[in-house]
């Protein structure tokens, strides 16, 4: 593996780690890491660095849905067309272009369900080119981004011996 791959990993899983952190962890002067970070941050390759947040642990109130959604093409309007008219909307997380029964992928993140409902139905369902919806209201998450958002808890099981 080079090591602006391994630049790239170290970074998607801790962007907090300093270029120095990071140039001890590969075998490269800090500089070297700078200027690879510099580059790969001009090249759009690094497009953004983000926390992730346990909103539950600070009590707010957040609502996540998966929407699937099931699209008509035109000569006028391709997947792209369509999926860059979604990806607009501020609610909107993630669009996957998918395959199976529906086209596409939709995360959204709302205040509370009504905000998710109507979200939906006023601006997904009323798009020309959609045929239809399916809404999955996440309930609860138990890992995001590659982290478990839960404790493992000791296994208090009594061991069983024959």
């Amino acid at each position: 593996m080079s090591k602006e791959l391994e630049v790239l990993r170290i970074l998607e899983d801790n962007a907090k780690l300093t270029p120095k952190e990071i140039a001890e962890m590969v075998g490269l002067s800090e500089e070297e890491v700078k200027k690879i970070i510099k580059k790969f941050e001009d090249e759009g390759v690094i497009l953004k660095y983000k926390t992730l947040i346990d909103w539950e642990k600070v009590g707010e109130e957040v609502v996540y849905a998966i929407i699937d959604v099931r699209v008509t093409l035109t000569r006028e309007k391709s997947y792209d067309d369509i999926a860059k008219r979604i990806a607009k909307f501020p609610e909107v997380h993630a669009v996957r272009l998918i395959s199976g029964d529906y086209d596409f992928q939709v995360v959204v993140k709302g205040k509370s369900l009504k905000d998710v409902a109507f979200f939906v139905a006023e601006k997904i369902s009323t798009l020309p080119e959609v045929r239809d919806t399916f809404t999955h209201f996440v309930l609860r998450s138990y890992k995001e981004e590659g982290v478990l958002l839960f404790k493992d808890e000791e296994d208090r099981r009594l061991a069983f011996v024959p």
